[in-house]
């Protein structure tokens, strides 16, 4: 052993900074070990061209919970999210739909196409507004751990409280959102199809399954209970990129004494007696520490880095058949123009926003079922962003980028093969609605599932670090049992997306992950454990 450490992070991502704050914040000696050049795991800026940056895998902000801002004083540092001028921008064969912009914008918008729409809209805000406000209450609150003893028991007790004390209708809405498909609970709503496709994208994002799958509507659910500047439900622009959340996440940690480690990648967590001793990195370095904390995904975690001798049986049988496989292909695009659509010609607000390439439930339907059978869409769904309308750092003068996130693409295929025939299908797809797209890409960068694997250490290219399902969320995230953080080996932890409560860019797992390293430490925490 080398040195040794208080608590070692597994991976440099959001989640694996934020818990290594909090730890340091409490006196702890950590240490960060990041396999990349640089930290940020999938929250990163690079020039992918010359003169050309982007946030390269994720691309917008909303989830990042303002307690973990302002305790890692991002503002302060300089952090800026702009909000988009209006959420989304829906082109379809009718024209378009934008979304958001404010709320009796949006209602009158909705009228154009369903007068009913527009008076349901209302209505379907403050449902969802009600079960979201649980969400975000319960983010950062580690879940009831079955078998978990009297901290466990008194965990179900507080948060089971909260949800006994809403509305009966609010009950209601949670049972479908939690159970329901996608388009099962939009259809309670809503009978225009554009307007129920500006909703129902949200329940594929990163998600590997049809908008008719039991339990899409909770990834739908997932992706409103977040905010942007105090503003519910909200999505923004983060100036500088993504990476600059990251940058300046690893700036606090490095204040509060945290070492960070670039290039130095884990091959094996060490264990003892059932108990963690360590690391050993590829290098052949042993680090010794008896706490470690792992930002990686369960599936990476448990079929890669730890022994499968060191787990009990069932549990290790159990990941093995861990889902995770979110069916996404992220393309970062240099332009030499803004895309012109056929429908809204000229440059917009609508540029600001998320451009939506899905107009019907049946048409995100179609390209999940394309993807089963042939390994791609056929007609692929996207989501565009051009965060150089509103941060001119990123892109030369007169030009711009774009993320391109795209769904449906089978996370098992040769991509080695597939991975340039999938980038022009998606290019073509955008094509079709903006003519001049094609002849505007000066240059662009592509991460195929299998890429987002090498790269990022997304099994599957799973930006969620496994399925956002029924029987993988919450206590049971990753698995039953083990649901507050803690791993079937003492002193392992585990701080990522993989936990409680999901993917995006929260920062909660590492906040709780945290909390419960520290609890353990404490005489306290000893008994009740």
């Amino acid at each position: 052993m080398t040195a040794r450490y208080d608590a070692l992070i597994i991976g440099g991502g959001h989640n694996g900074l934020v818990c290594a704050f909090y730890l340091a914040r409490a006196g702890l000696k950590v240490r960060v070990l990041e396999r990349r050049h640089v930290v940020g795991g999938a929250a990163v800026t690079e020039e992918f061209h010359p003169g050309f940056r982007n946030s390269t895998a994720s691309y917008t902000v909303s989830l990042l919970r303002p307690k973990v801002i302002a305790d890692m004083k991002l503002p302060a540092r300089g952090w800026r999210v702009v909000e988009r001028q209006i959420s989304n921008f829906l082109p379809h064969e009718g024209g378009y739909l934008k979304l958001g912009g404010g709320h009796e914008r949006t209602r009158a918008e909705f009228a154009r196409f369903s007068a009913r729409d527009a008076e349901a809209f209302p209505r379907y805000e403050e449902a969802l507004e009600r079960v979201a406000a649980v969400l975000r209450d319960m983010a950062l609150k580690t879940p009831p751990n079955v078998g978990g003893g009297v901290r466990a028991l008194l965990a179900a007790a507080a948060q089971g409280r909260k949800l006994a004390r809403m509305p009966i209708e609010a009950q209601r809405d949670t049972m479908d959102l939690f159970v329901k498909s996608a388009r099962d609970f939009l259809d309670g709503w809503f009978e225009n199809d554009y307007v129920k496709a500006a909703f129902g994208f949200d329940a594929v994002v990163g998600n590997y399954a049809s908008p008719d799958t039991p339990g899409s509507a909770y990834v739908l659910l997932h992706h409103v209970f977040g905010e942007v500047n105090g503003r519910k439900g909200a999505w923004g622009h983060s100036i500088g990129g993504m990476g600059a959340i990251t940058r300046l996440m690893a700036e606090a940690c490095t204040e509060a004494g945290v070492e960070i480690s670039l290039e130095a990648p884990v091959a094996k967590l060490l264990v003892d007696g059932n108990r963690v001793a360590g690391v050993r990195l590829e290098s052949g370095e042993e680090i010794a520490a008896g706490t470690v904390a792992a930002n990686v995904g369960p599936a990476l975690l448990y079929r890669r880095l730890v022994d499968r001798a060191d787990m009990p049986a069932d549990f290790a049988r159990r990941m093995d058949h861990y889902k995770a496989g979110s069916g996404t292909f992220r393309m970062n695009v240099a332009l030499s123009e803004l895309p012109d659509f056929t429908v809204l010609p000229g440059a917009g607000e609508h540029h600001t926003a998320g451009i939506m390439i899905c107009p019907t439930l049946d048409y995100m339907d179609r390209a999940y079922v394309s993807a089963r059978a042939r390994g791609m869409s056929d007609a692929p769904i996207v989501e565009m962003t051009i965060p150089s309308t509103v941060d001119d750092s990123l892109a030369p003068p007169g030009r711009h980028v774009a993320a391109l996130f795209c769904q449906q693409f089978a996370p098992d295929l040769d991509w080695d093969q597939a991975r340039e025939a999938a980038a022009d299908r998606i290019i073509d797809t955008v094509t079709k609605h903006a003519p001049n797209f094609k002849a505007s890409v000066i240059a662009r960068q592509i991460h195929s599932p299998l890429d987002l694997e090498r790269k990022f250490g997304l099994v599957g290219g799973d930006i969620m670090h496994g399925h956002m399902s029924l029987d993988q969320l919450w206590a049971a995230r990753p698995v039953l049992g083990h649901g507050d953080y803690r791993g079937p080996i003492r002193g392992l932890y585990m701080c990522g997306a993989g936990t409680h409560p999901g993917g995006g860019v929260t920062g909660a797992p590492g906040h709780n992950a945290a909390h419960e390293i520290l609890r353990d430490r404490s005489l306290l925490g000893r008994l009740l454990g």
